[in-house]
């Protein structure tokens, strides 16, 4: 893909902080006068936010893992194509809240041994990954407190409980070190403005 901007993503585990994080950098950089595109997955563009009310509402074994798999990347290839991409292209800073690295972990292991076809999926029908990745690092009994404490319907993958938060979580500090030269990890427990001090820090020096 061809493009001049920047691709930044945020990762974590449900509660952890990363959704607030991404906000912050977003104001952030359009304080500073820079062309910025927040946006947010599942999700992001029209189609991948009717995929969102599918996979994120309703009972947890509404859908196998293969299945939630298939819908997860064809809302990503609809946001690619319809958001990502033509921002990237005008030079912009794309900000993501969560990509295709949370399919890796929600689908490709906790839920199954499925990272190969989340994989061969991910090469054959979107074939980018960001520049850079922040990953906030959560305690998993804290980040699910702070997730069910929402009270949205957006509660699908939290219904499945601290198991599967804790499984996340030593999935995604995994997944920093597989991919260690685009990962960045943030302790996420301190309090937001600190959290926010650590990952400019990550970011700033990557800033075109």
């Amino acid at each position: 893909m061809s493009r001049h901007g920047l691709f930044l993503s945020f990762e974590g585990i449900d509660g952890s902080g990363k959704s607030t994080q991404a906000r912050a950098l977003a104001d952030r950089l359009t304080a500073q006068g820079r062309d910025v595109v927040l946006t947010r997955e599942p999700g992001g563009s029209a189609g991948a936010e009717e995929i969102r009310a599918l996979v994120l509402q309703g009972d947890p074994d509404r859908w196998s893992a293969e299945t939630e798999l298939l819908l997860f990347t064809a809302a990503r290839r609809d946001h690619l194509e319809r958001t990502i991409r033509p921002a990237l292209e005008a030079g912009n800073i794309v900000i993501c809240d969560r990509f295709a690295d949370s399919t890796r972990m929600y689908q490709g292991l906790s839920r199954g041994d499925l990272r190969a076809k989340v994989d061969a999926l991910h090469d054959l029908m979107i074939g980018v990954d960001p520049d850079l990745t922040i990953l906030i690092d959560m305690d998993p009994a804290t980040g699910l407190s702070r997730a069910k404490s929402r009270n949205t319907k957006e509660e699908r993958f939290e219904n499945f409980g601290e198991g599967l938060q804790a499984s996340m979580r030593a999935g995604f500090l995994e997944l920093a070190e597989e991919f260690a030269t685009r990962f960045r990890v943030i302790d996420g427990a301190g309090a937001p403005e600190v959290v926010a001090e650590d990952v400019w820090a990550a970011v700033s020096p990557h800033l075109p």
